[in-house]
């Protein structure tokens, strides 16, 4: 009676035994051509790194204790993942080894005789019609050393050497599979006519039958299930189904997930173990799970060492998506790190369920390493018709603890001087929500009208983030300001100066499901904004001032991106434009506008030819984003027009086309446009030159 053969789980490779490893190749091989491997294509990925020693083809016991392979990296099951230095040298794997005594011979063609000369080869698989799915190929497209030295000529025994080692690696993966009793044929044939004196390297499979789950076994499983009925369907692998690595080692992870999920934070579940009986072609799946116990959220706990708290368990609190009594869930948690992370103020953060003692909570502790407070930024930019911006600001990110920042901009421009001190509050009462306030001082000497101005702002707002792309932001709030200006309107000779007294109430609410804030690819945004207003100058007027602005992003493969933005913007009141300040008309033009155009150049003039501004807008644009690595131009087509009146007009549409180029950097797009009027009027350019960072909208 044979002995069973017991393979013991291991977390990771586990060596071949009584053989020397063969390292590995040094330099990969560029890939071959697609028809190159019959019923593969090949998609490389090197990342796979696991070992398994597998059973002897030629002395197999009824039954055996199978190891299913695992990623020690990420704990999930990657039965392709052999570190190629673990394959034994000294396995037999010859046709005439592998394929048994009364199996009918293939058609290896007629022999290559060994005459020592090197050779470079074609590769073809045979036998894998319904197995080789993307995961099979893309596994042995990355380990095969076949595959990987395919671009260096080699003698006959190379190449035997390597087939040798591939038909290993194919007999694993198919395993890996619940392929148990695969017969593998490697053999090299002479190069066809159309090879280009190529020899063909050939291993033709078959799998033979496909082993089946005869039992599955979740001991510890019960426990759980008992609080939490769902975690039975938790693990989908059943009873007749394949002897599936992959389907296993998955089914593991969400049942480790959903436990974690509902209520369970010190849970594990153990590395299944399958039994493979050969005789009956049938395998036992075992799998302890642990459940640890059921908890509910307790406290928050802040480990700080008798530092300084860089944030206090109230005020994470009301970061945190859970409440004091809420089901333990582990998504929550690492939301909660992911927004502590996203203050900007610490450097490090640690999240970790804590026993609270009492066998009903779970205490949630804090550990955070303060980052860098203070920092210096600066930006600069340039626009015809804008020329130069440089723009420097100092900010202390928690100069009022917690997350209370303080800075200081300073704006030096060809046509604008600014600067101010601002106020902000993150996650101000509630998580998300931003209270800023803020004092500003700002010169603009514009071809439109020249102004000095100082005001004071406070705004309440609901903020999206690269980390949380949000559908919906809003926000609400008030501004004061005292402003002098000069311009010309009406047909006036002379420039006229003007002071105003202006308070604002503005408020905004926009929807995106676009994929990106700097770059999208997909999906719409849609925003309005909305701001009453009371002026003074030589008496008291009001007026609304509204825009709706709306863009669409349409995808055409992986390097093209069709994009198109339309704006509506009136000022609704009976009062007539003129009386309205020059800085709170509309204007177009520019390059965050209709590019071609200079800044606010497009519109009604006065009698120097300077825009005046006017009471509605309106504004179309369409580019095509073609994107090549890290380059990518966009080939765009602006239109617009401003009108005096409350509603936008059609008539006298200025358009404008050019050409932009995109440098593609890890924090966002820089972006150079260049354009040109295709309707220009008396005084406008023949090119414009936008530079900035992301894309026009």
């Amino acid at each position: 009676m044979a002995l069973p053969v017991v393979f013991a789980l291991m977390p990771g490779p586990l060596y071949a035994q009584d053989a020397a490893p063969v390292p590995p190749p040094a330099v990969a091989a560029p890939s071959p051509p697609a028809e190159a491997m019959g019923d593969f294509s090949l998609d490389i990925d090197n990342s796979l790194n696991v070992g398994v020693d597998w059973p002897d083809l030629q002395a197999k016991a009824p039954e055996e204790t199978l190891a299913i392979p695992v990623d020690p990296s990420s704990g999930s099951a990657d039965p392709g993942g052999i570190d190629m230095a673990s394959v034994p040298s000294a396995v037999p794997l010859t046709g005439e080894d592998l394929l048994p005594e009364d199996a009918p011979a293939a058609d290896a063609g007629p022999a290559v005789a060994d005459d020592d000369a090197e050779h470079r080869y074609h590769i073809v698989i045979t036998g894998l019609d319904g197995i080789s799915d993307a995961t099979f190929r893309g596994r042995f497209a990355g380990l095969s050393v076949l595959q990987e030295r395919r671009g260096k000529p080699a003698n006959l025994a190379q190449i035997n050497r390597r087939m040798r080692l591939d038909a290993d690696l194919l007999d694993r993966l198919l395993r890996a599979k619940g392929y148990y009793d695969a017969v593998i044929r490697p053999s090299v044939r002479p190069a066809d006519a159309d090879s280009g004196n190529r020899l063909n390297v050939v291993l033709d499979i078959r799998p033979g039958e496909r082993y089946m789950l005869s039992r599955v076994s979740l001991p510890g499983l019960a426990v759980a299930a008992e609080r939490v009925p769902k975690l039975r369907s938790a693990f989908p692998v059943a009873v007749g189904d394949p002897v599936d690595a992959d389907a296993i080692f998955a089914g593991r992870d969400s049942l480790a997930t959903a436990l974690g999920e509902n209520g369970f934070p010190f849970a594990a579940v153990e590395e299944p173990v399958v039994t493979v009986d050969h005789e009956t072609r049938k395998g036992d799946l075992e799998m302890i799970v642990r459940s640890g116990g059921y908890r509910r959220f307790g406290a928050i706990v802040v480990d700080e060492e008798g530092k300084k708290q860089l944030f206090s368990p109230r005020h994470l609190g009301r970061i945190a998506r859970f409440d004091p009594g809420d089901v333990y869930n582990a998504s929550d948690i690492e939301d909660l790190r992911r927004a502590i992370i996203a203050t900007g103020l610490a450097s490090s953060v640690t999240v970790k369920p804590r026993d609270s003692g009492d066998g009903e909570h779970v205490d949630v502790a804090v550990s955070a390493v303060p980052g860098p407070m203070r920092n210096i930024s600066g930006e600069i930019g340039y626009g015809t018709g804008e020329g130069y911006r440089l723009q420097g600001t100092w900010l202390h990110r928690n100069f009022f603890p917690p997350e209370g920042a303080l800075s200081l901009s300073g704006l030096l421009g060809t046509k604008e001087q600014s600067a101010g001190v601002t106020y902000r509050r993150n996650n101000f009462l509630r998580r998300d929500h931003v209270l800023s306030a803020g004092v500003s001082a700002r010169h603009q000497h514009l071809d439109a009208f020249e102004a000095k101005t100082i005001s004071l702002t406070a705004n309440l707002e609901r903020q999206t983030n690269i980390l949380y792309q949000k559908r919906w932001v809003w926000s609400i709030g008030a501004e004061l300001a005292a402003s002098q200006e000069q311009d010309i309107f009406a047909g006036a000779p002379v420039q006229t100066k003007r002071n105003y007294f202006i308070g604002a109430l503005p408020g905004s609410v926009t929807y995106d499901s676009s994929d990106d804030l700097l770059d999208p690819h997909k999906g719409f945004r849609l925003g309005a904004r909305i701001s009453p207003e009371l002026s003074l100058q030589n008496g008291s007027f009001s007026y609304v001032r509204t825009q709706i602005d709306g863009s669409f992003y349409l995808p055409f493969g992986k390097k093209v991106v069709l994009a198109s933005r339309a704006r509506l913007g009136s000022i609704l009141g009976g009062v007539t434009a003129d009386r309205i300040a020059p800085s709170r008309r509309f204007y177009a033009g520019g390059g965050a506008s209709v590019r071609g155009y200079g800044y606010q150049a497009i519109g009604p003039r006065d009698v120097n030819n300077d825009p005046i501004g006017g009471k509605s807008l309106a504004e179309f644009s369409l580019e095509a984003r073609v994107r090549f690595g890290a380059f990518g131009v966009v080939p765009f087509l602006d239109a617009g027009n401003i009108a005096t009146g409350f509603l936008p007009k059609l008539s006298n549409v200025r358009y404008g086309a050019g050409l932009g180029l995109r440098y593609y950097s890890n924090f966002g797009p820089i972006r150079i446009d260049v354009g040109t009027p295709l309707n220009r009027q008396k005084g406008d350019g023949r090119i414009a030159v936008y530079v900035s960072l992301g894309q026009a909208f």
